[in-house]
C-alpha cells in the first residue's frame, strides 16, 4: 500500500518538497505519495491538515517560517502522535543565536521580486535569444559562452545557468565550418569548451534521430562522422588554451554547471549567484 508524506509550508513549500523528494531517492522501491500544502497561514488550516495526517498516519515535513505556526505545529504533532520533521525551524533558531539577531519571520522572502529575481529573468531572456549560435553580435554581452559539437548539452546547460542568473551564449561547432568571428573578440576566459565520449554521443544522436523519425542514412549519427567532428573540436580547443575543456559524458547538468561556475569565480569574472546544485 502507498504511504503518505504531508509537506506543509507558509510559503511555496518548494524547499521542503525538494528536500523530501531528495531524501526519498535513498529509498527506492517504496510506494510513497507526497502531498504538498503551501501557504498554510492560518492556525485552523494547519490544524485541519495535521488532523488529516494523523488519520492517514502520514509522515509530516514542515517548513514554517512563522515562529507561532512552528510552535503550534509542534504542539499538534505531539498531541496527534505524528512523526514530524521541521526543515527550517532549527536552522532559523540557530542562526538567530549565532547572529544575535531576531528573524523577520516573514514567509515568501525567497521568492520575492527583488533585484536577483529580475536578474534571472533578464538572463533567461538573453540566453533564449542567443541560443544555438543565434545573434553572434551579442556574444560580448554574455557572462559565459559554451562551445561544443551538437548534443553536448549546450542548450539545457545554458538555460540551467541562466535560471541562476548568468547570461549564457552557446556556439555550436560544425565540422569544417569556422565559428563566428565574434567568438575571438570576447574575453577568452569566459569561453568553456564541452567534450563528450564518442560512444555516448553516438547513442544520444541516434536517439535524437529516432525521436525526429529521421532515417539512418544521415551521417549525423554515424561514428565515422562523430569522430571527425570531435577531432575538429579538439583541434580547435588545443588552439585556445584559455578554454577549459569539460567532459560532459554521463554528468548531470548540476555537476557540469558547478564546475563552470567554480572556474568562472576562480578566474575573477564574478561571484557565484543562485543555487547551482540541488539536494
Amino acid at each position: 500500500m502507498s504511504r503518505s508524506i504531508f509537506v506543509l509550508s507558509d510559503g511555496t513549500g518548494e524547499t521542503a518538497d525538494r528536500v523530501t523528494r531528495a531524501a526519498l531517492r535513498q529509498f527506492e522501491g517504496t510506494k510513497v505519495q507526497v502531498h504538498l500544502f503551501p501557504n498554510v497561514m492560518e492556525r485552523a488550516n494547519l490544524e485541519r491538515i495535521l488532523k488529516q495526517a494523523a488519520l492517514q498516519q502520514a509522515f509530516v515535513v514542515t517548513s514554517l517560517v512563522s515562529a507561532e505556526q512552528r510552535l503550534f505545529a509542534n504542539e499538534l504533532a505531539k498531541a496527534y502522535r505524528i512523526l514530524q520533521v521541521d526543515v527550517l525551524g532549527n536552522v532559523i533558531t540557530g542562526l538567530s543565536g549565532w547572529l544575535d539577531t531576531a528573524p523577520t519571520n516573514q514567509p515568501g522572502l525567497m521568492h520575492r521580486a527583488d533585484a536577483e529575481y529580475f536578474r534571472r529573468i533578464e538572463a533567461v531572456e538573453f540566453t533564449v535569444k542567443v541560443d544555438d549560435g543565434k545573434e553572434p553580435r551579442m556574444l560580448k554581452q554574455a557572462d559565459i559562452i559554451l562551445v561544443g559539437v551538437s548534443r553536448t548539452s549546450k542548450t539545457p546547460l545554458s538555460v540551467f545557468l541562466a535560471y541562476k542568473g548568468y547570461k549564457v551564449a552557446n556556439v555550436p561547432l560544425v565540422l569544417d565550418r569556422e565559428p563566428p568571428k565574434e567568438l575571438w573578440e570576447v574575453d577568452q576566459r569566459r569561453v568553456f569548451a564541452l567534450m563528450i565520449e564518442p560512444e555516448s554521443l553516438e547513442e544520444i544522436r541516434k536517439q535524437r534521430l529516432r525521436t525526429m523519425r529521421v532515417g539512418p542514412a544521415t551521417n549525423y549519427g554515424q561514428m565515422e562522422y562523430i569522430f571527425a567532428e570531435l577531432e575538429y573540436a579538439q583541434a580547435l580547443f588545443r588552439k585556445n588554451r584559455q578554454w577549459p575543456v569539460i567532459n560532459v559524458t554521463a554528468k548531470a547538468l548540476e555537476e557540469t554547471a558547478g564546475t563552470i561556475v567554480n572556474l568562472y569565480v576562480d578566474r575573477g569574472l564574478g561571484d557565484a549567484v543562485g543555487e547551482i546544485g540541488q539536494l
